[in-house]
């Protein structure tokens, strides 16, 4: 799918103000963090940056854009004060930094080990809809394996399922629904291959499980008028780039997707008042 600039959605208010509450902490520290800032040896090592320090610069690069410095600094804050009130933030944080990066494997592997962690926070709904977003990132041409739209399609699944009301429900609709679409793309294409081959029973045999399984898909009506050539015994010989689909998002696609973004992430900031 083509390259476009990605809004990060908000999270509910009660999250990110018990997020800034964590920030705003200060006084003496815990014996944990006293010890882990002494230096012992020579004493010219970088004395550790408290991790409320090391949380605000992160998410100020982190607004700006600034993934990398972003993550180095969140990195920090689960690395060097893992039991910090900071730290949950830290967590959530690092993996919006690599999906927002296009670092998809990472950021599926951060937000998975989010939800192992902290099965019952309330950013859960949000870390089950990033990680359908991650498998759908991955599908950007019909021609390649649609695994990613595939595992998409039950993310978001288990989204809805789970957490029907979440306000991630309406965008996880349409990138589902995106999801398949690309599926019914990629069988059709794998068919309309197998005519230009001329393995028209291989073909015969896509077109119908394409059918069957997506039969409401933009790409069916096509679908159908190639089988009935195929069952009839009339495979197209020329001009077979007619048969190839056209595969067309639909409004809510890729092309308005900073605007779907913005305004999905504006609903779930008004739904968590």
């Amino acid at each position: 799918m083509p390259n476009a600039e990605r809004r990060p959605f908000f999270l509910p208010k009660q999250f990110i103000a018990c997020a800034l509450l964590a920030l705003s902490l200060s006084g003496c520290g815990t014996m944990k963090e006293m010890f882990s800032s002494w230096s012992f040896g020579s004493g010219n090592e970088d004395e550790i940056e408290p991790a409320d320090v090391l949380a605000a610069k992160g998410m100020e690069a982190y607004r700006v854009g600034n993934y990398s410095d972003a993550l180095k600094s969140f990195q920090g804050v689960i690395d060097r004060h893992p039991f910090s009130p900071q730290a949950l933030l830290a967590e959530l944080k690092a993996a919006d930094c690599q999906y927002y990066s296009g670092k998809y494997a990472e950021a599926k592997e951060l937000y998975k080990a989010f939800e192992e962690r902290h099965p019952t926070n309330e950013a859960i709904p949000y870390v089950l809809f990033q990680l359908g977003m991650c498998d759908l990132s991955r599908s950007d041409r019909i021609d390649r394996d649609p695994t990613g739209a595939r595992d998409a399609v039950q993310a978001f699944s288990r989204l809805l399922r789970v957490h029907p009301d979440s306000p991630y429900t309406k965008e996880a609709k349409a990138r589902m629904l995106e999801a398949k679409e690309f599926i019914a793309s990629h069988e059709y294409f794998v068919a309309v291959f197998y005519v230009r081959t001329k393995k028209y029973e291989q073909a015969s045999h896509r077109l119908k499980y394409l059918l069957a399984t997506h039969p409401d898909a933009a790409v069916a009506a096509k679908a159908k008028e190639l089988l009935a050539k195929l069952e009839a015994g009339q495979p197209p010989k020329w001009g077979l780039e007619k048969w190839l689909p056209d595969w067309q998002l639909p409004d809510w696609g890729w092309g308005k997707k900073d605007e779907v973004f913005e305004q999905t992430g504006k609903e779930a900031e008004s739904s968590a008042q």
